[in-house]
């Protein structure tokens, strides 16, 4: 996926770096996979990741950088040389092109290994003087004379002109505008119950009216979940809501009254590796599968009744009839909209697609992709020809299963700088969205898309940073403009880091189709109007603060160590009811990102109004099974003023303490 359990490395560019889950995993998959190969696997980053063929890129051997071409490798060392050498060196075989894409860990977090504070992308030259290659990369970014990117103007006037060509939401009515009036709903609700307008006038106004009720920050429940939630969608007609953790564990909730949600079921991946990592539901909510950092999925049943076992969904069935190892994660799934087929992005960099009724794979599209495919879907609600995919190579890639001939893409779109963190289809066969690493979230128009043979000639090292935004921010001196960048509009403001953080459409009946959306970092839903503007930010973080207590285990779980232990919020998903003005937000949430929550956020009127008086009340506490939890409520009611945040370490760092018989362990 990418550089996380979700964005991970291929096997020869994660030596050394550890995954919790690898120990027990790579035993329990040698006892029940008779076709397992121990020999195929890397015992760097734990994951089914195999070189399926000889493939260029920069990894590390026993922290020497190197670099691979096919059997050849070629080592850098700084022995005798200083490090403008070493940069002239990494220059030199960049221009050749004898790798392709320096990546960084494509993998949702993870702690850094033992040995990775002494080698991790680090050389020593020979006085001692530590050289960073991911500095050197950059330096080779500053030294191209390039000037510094000129981002897209806000407010974006293509995205205007979407606006008021009715394309996505409707404008207010040009007497309103001509006129100044105060744009209230009081305003609004008076002329649409005068009637006086003929009817095309009054369906404009109910359309107006609706996509100003944007979820407010006041957090209606907050359910809490031991461990991080990584995932959580509506169904298309509301009546369903599922969450995805980090214990293995898909909950599902009936929403069909979205402010009176009840709990539903709650299924189980077996043996699962790092996260849940996504799951899709069917059409006609009976169905949900769900996937891990492997190559099987599993498909359950829905209905509470039923206890069987899920059926397992073999995505590596036709991989196992070719050459190479079968074991790879999936980071993305999508339900046809016929209901028969599943789509998945994996990190064999490839895009398979499951048929449900003959049990196997019927298409696998590999070769293309350069790097993990973190995100796909489908581009017509309706047809299951079109299918877009996102990956780590920067590419938005567009197949049409009806012209496939050559296993090649109908086109691609180009424009990001860095891996892409997932993409959004309006099911019109026409507009598409993605997030990405590179801090930004952009529109296309499939009519806009460039050549596949585009697609070839564009080269990611051109342009990215190598930064790991799982630990890293985004270094925005060294942006760059692509040569080609066929994107519609352009968004940011929100923070992509830390995780795969997905961004969606607004949904045309409790929005009119106005708005984009998107988690981020700092602990907010950013929605923009399609002109780039802000149209408002939901806090996550502030309305879930303290809203737990400290707990012991938190500190042996927690994603970052900071001296302190700190509540932070880093929301990676959003959904907004198809019917009502409610979003549901699943975030990474609670003290250090140890444990996460799904909080459930409504329009409110007196948050809406400037002259609102008094604060909202504050969001109740539920565990996962929607059982309130009044200790959590006292606390947060009883708990001191959270102070600011201190800044954070980008990296843990190991210190030493005493434990229980007096001599010193690691802690971290």
């Amino acid at each position: 996926m990418s550089s996380s359990p979700e964005r991970q490395d291929s096997p020869a560019e994660s030596a050394g770096i550890w995954h919790p889950a690898h120990e027990w995993l790579e035993q329990a998959e040698s006892e029940t996979d008779p076709e397992y190969d121990p020999t195929q696997e890397n015992d760097g980053d734990g994951w089914d990741d195999p070189i399926e063929e000889p493939v260029s890129g920069f990894h590390h051997l026993g922290g020497i950088p190197s670099i691979s071409i096919g059997n050849i490798e070629i080592e850098l060392t700084a022995a005798n040389l200083d490090g403008e050498d070493i940069r002239q060196a990494w220059e030199l075989l960049a221009e050749a092109g004898l790798f392709r894409f320096p990546a960084s860990a494509t993998a949702e977090p993870i702690p850094p290994s033992d040995d990775d504070d002494d080698d991790d992308d680090d050389d020593d030259d020979e006085d001692g003087n530590e050289i960073r290659i991911s500095d050197l990369i950059r330096e080779t970014l500053r030294s191209r004379g390039r000037p510094p990117a000129e981002l897209p103007p806000v407010p974006n006037p293509e995205g205007r002109k979407l606006m008021s060509e009715g394309h996505f939401g409707t404008d207010q009515y040009y007497v309103d505008r001509l006129k100044q009036r105060k744009n209230s709903l009081a305003t609004n609700l008076m002329w649409r119950e005068l009637g006086v307008d003929p009817y095309g006038v009054r369906k404009r106004a109910n359309q107006y009216i609706s996509q100003t009720l944007i979820p407010s920050s006041a957090a209606d429940r907050i359910i809490h979940y031991d461990t991080r939630s990584y995932s959580g969608q509506f169904s298309d007609d509301g009546n369903f809501f599922f969450c995805c953790a980090q214990d293995f564990k898909v909950r599902m909730y009936d929403t069909s009254d979205p402010y009176n949600w009840k709990y539903y079921k709650t299924v189980d991946y077996p043996f699962g590796q790092w996260t849940i990592t996504d799951a899709t539901l069917s059409p006609d909510n009976r169905h949900l599968v769900y996937s891990s950092i492997r190559s099987q999925a599993y498909m359950a049943t829905t209905d509470p009744e039923d206890d069987s076992d899920p059926i397992v969904l073999d995505f590596a069935t036709q991989n196992r009839r070719q050459r190479g190892s079968s074991h790879f994660g999936i980071w993305s799934l999508r339900f046809s909209g016929d209901g028969r087929e599943v789509v998945a992005g994996t990190s064999s960099d490839s895009i398979i697609v499951y048929d449900l009724e003959t049990k196997q794979p019927v298409l696998n599209l590999r070769g293309r992709h350069r790097q993990h495919v973190n995100a796909v879907c489908y581009g017509d609600s309706s047809s299951p020809h079109i299918l877009y995919s996102g990956s780590d190579d920067t590419t938005l890639r567009v197949w049409d299963r009806r012209s496939m001939g050559d296993g090649r893409e109908a086109g691609a779109f180009l424009g990001h700088t860095e891996g892409l963190t997932y993409v959004d289809s309006k099911g019109d066969g026409r507009y598409v969205l993605s997030n990405s690493k590179d801090q930004t979230m952009k529109l296309w128009d499939l009519r806009k898309m460039m050549t596949s043979a585009a697609g070839e000639d564009f080269e990611p090292p051109d342009y990215s940073t190598d930064f790991d935004y799982r630990f890293e921010p985004y270094p925005e001196d060294l942006r760059q403009k692509p040569k080609d960048d066929c994107s519609v509009v352009t968004f940011r403001g929100h923070r992509v880091l830390k995780t795969l953080i997905r961004c969606h459409f607004s949904p045309p009946e409790s929005t009119n189709s106005r708005y984009v959306y998107s988690g981020s970092e700092d602990g907010k839903v950013y929605v923009y109007n399609m002109d780039a503007t802000i149209a408002d930010t939901i806090d996550v973080r502030e309305a879930t603060v303290n809203s737990r207590p400290r707990e012991p285990d938190a500190y042996a779980t927690a994603y970052e160590m900071s001296g302190e232990m700190v509540w932070r919020t880093c929301v990676r998903d959003a959904s907004w009811h198809p019917n009502s003005p409610v979003l549901a937000a699943t975030s990474w949430n609670g003290w250090g990102l140890s444990s996460g929550t799904c909080t459930v956020h409504s329009w409110n009127a007196d948050a809406s109004m400037d002259d609102g008086e008094g604060d909202s009340p504050l969001g109740k506490s539920y565990d996962d099974k929607l059982r309130s939890i009044p200790e959590f409520d006292y606390y947060r009611n009883h708990a001191p003023f959270h102070r600011p945040q201190p800044p954070l370490r980008s990296r843990p760092v190991r210190r030493w303490g005493i434990d229980e018989v007096g001599e010193e362990s690691e802690i971290w």
